[in-house]
């Protein structure tokens, strides 16, 4: 179609993970998602919401959200924005700092849809390769580009980079360093201090891993007021639905049911990542709520596909630098035995 701007026309569309219409027959490992549900509490405020009230719009600037998010990370509402998913976030930084043509950039591997916001955009994309330690290769003492995106712990790989090298990166950038902390919660420090200290340094999270919310499409960013005040400029003055908000606030204020998952989530990974190891397979330390498993022959899409055989879900990527391993998101404890049983009868650890 001749009217399309060149770019769209051209560029491939992000593919997400693989979403099954009967769900419910696998065990769903290749998405993230948490295997418990949300809080009580926010399934209650869902439903007293979900009312008369659904027929006049929703608070455009979501203040409630904002308030109680500040409260919890000690910062004042006006360096807080929420979100319809940590994905909307990261499409209006890029359209609030990168015209077209500017530079944007991130590490390879990691999230590539950061590239493709960017396509959209018409921004150029510069990515720097991971050595077999995880450190980037080739970024310059001083580098001029309007974006970096940095995300920590790494997804797919589940790594992470130490607040000191963060901080030095973002010393070396005359832009903005988003550090992008989808999987933070499952992690033992965050970059939360670094927005206060340096004026370059936004953090960006999401409620669909950690809060067991992927299904409402919720996020947030913490940034300098004027950044915020930017990203405000350009979002859906709608953004977020009234459930939505409710369940926002719920989430947020239910850290005691917030820390009980999280803590289930990562004794399961310990137990998991250890059983790995035991029948042969190479797993990268885990920070994120999943794991980068590489099977004793190397081979991603035999373990894939066996595992899909047995109806068990994970994340195969065919990028070279992924295509050895997969990506296996942490279930409840049942779920992660019932695949360590099926690699076992698929032939590892023989």
């Amino acid at each position: 179609m001749n009217a399309l701007r060149k770019n769209i026309a051209e560029m491939a569309g992000y593919v997400p993970g693989f979403q099954p219409e009967d769900a419910a027959s696998y065990i769903k490992l290749n998405t993230n998602e948490n295997p418990y549900p949300p809080s009580p509490q926010v399934l209650a405020a869902i439903l007293e919401e979900a009312g008369e009230g659904l027929r006049r719009y929703p608070d455009a600037a979501s203040r409630a959200g904002r308030e109680e998010a500040g409260k919890l990370y000690g910062f004042d509402p006006s360096w807080v924005i929420m979100a319809n998913g940590s994905d909307e976030v990261l499409n209006n930084l890029i359209r609030a700092f990168a015209g077209e043509g500017e530079e944007i950039a991130y590490v390879h591997p990691s999230y590539s849809y950061y590239g493709t916001l960017a396509e959209i955009q018409g921004a150029k994309v510069r990515t720097f390769e991971l050595t077999d330690k995880f450190e980037p290769v080739g970024i310059p003492e001083r580098y001029d580009c309007k974006l970096f995106f940095l995300t920590n712990p790494n997804a797919p790989l589940g790594f992470t980079y130490s607040q000191k090298y963060i901080a030095e990166l973002a010393g070396r950038l005359s832009g903005v360093l988003v550090v992008d902390e989808a999987y933070a919660d499952f992690a033992e420090e965050n970059s939360l201090d670094l927005v206060r200290s340096l004026d370059n340094v936004v953090v960006t999270r999401t409620f669909s891993k950690s809060y067991s919310l992927a299904g409402m499409r919720l996020g947030l960013a913490i940034a300098r007021p004027e950044v915020i005040a930017a990203l405000n400029k350009i979002r859906d003055h709608y953004n977020l639905d009234r459930l939505a908000q409710v369940a926002a606030v719920a989430a947020l204020r239910d850290q005691a049911y917030f820390r009980e998952c999280v803590a289930k989530i990562k004794q399961t990974r310990g137990w998991f990542s250890a059983e790995l190891e035991k029948i042969g397979f190479h797993v990268i330390p885990a920070n994120g709520n999943y794991v980068f498993a590489t099977p004793p022959d190397r081979d991603g899409g035999k373990l894939y596909q066996g595992l899909y055989q047995r109806r068990i879900l994970v994340r195969h990527f065919t990028d070279p630098k992924l295509a050895h391993g997969a990506r296996i998101s942490i279930g409840s404890m049942e779920e992660m035995e019932r695949t360590i049983e099926a690699l076992r009868d698929m032939g590892y650890g023989r």
